[in-house]
């Protein structure tokens, strides 16, 4: 279909989001077209705002707009254990569980050969940094994802800091609550055997 100029130009961006394909992006712009004047003026100033005020804590590497960001500027959290997670998205599933009162280090990205990003490449060498200034750190937990990057990138950190003599530790992966065996993958189950502890 042959959009006006101006509502493809929209359709093309919207479609560049994650997630968002042709028939949505569709979908959003002529929501985005039914707005009133201000509500779409609301949501662009939105993006715009958003785009200029955020970005990375110096500390931590999360998307913040203030540095050091709430968390890291937060006395109640724990300072001798960190949690490392691959991106912002993940501080926020962590938090959501409300029962992590530590740090966190971002690295914005993974370890991956094959797109061509090594350690250089993410946030490994401000975590190093932070693990050598601060002495109380006790702990490091590795809660990449349990793919082929995440493992690789939680294995290098890993090997990366055992001479140091802090503890590092692997988050447990396996079945979700609600699932079912006859369902699960056998790398899933596999994880779930390996994980399994005392009742």
């Amino acid at each position: 279909m042959q959009y006006p100029r101006p509502l493809g130009r929209l359709v093309g961006e919207l479609s560049k989001l994650p997630g968002i394909g042709n028939k949505t992006a569709q979908r959003l712009a002529f929501h985005v077209l039914s707005l009133s004047d201000q509500e779409a003026g609301a949501l662009a100033d939105s993006i715009t705002e958003a785009k200029r005020s955020m970005r990375y804590c110096s500390v931590c590497g999360n998307l913040t707009d203030q540095d050091p960001c709430s968390i890291c500027s937060n006395e109640a959290r724990r300072r001798d254990v960190i949690c490392v997670v691959e991106n912002p998205q993940d501080v926020m599933a962590m938090e959501r569980i409300k029962e992590y009162d530590g740090q966190y280090h971002v690295l914005n990205g993974v370890i991956s050969p094959m797109d061509g990003i090594g350690p250089e490449d993410i946030n490994l060498r401000q975590l190093i940094v932070r693990l050598q200034e601060h002495s109380e750190i006790k702990e490091v937990i590795l809660a990449t994802n349990p793919n082929i990057e995440g493992e690789a990138t939680a294995m290098y950190i890993a090997r990366l800091l055992k001479p140091s003599g802090i503890r590092v530790t692997r988050i447990a992966h396996g079945l979700p609550v609600g699932g079912d065996l006859e369902y699960a993958d056998e790398v899933t189950l596999l994880k779930a055997m390996e994980g399994r502890k005392e009742l």
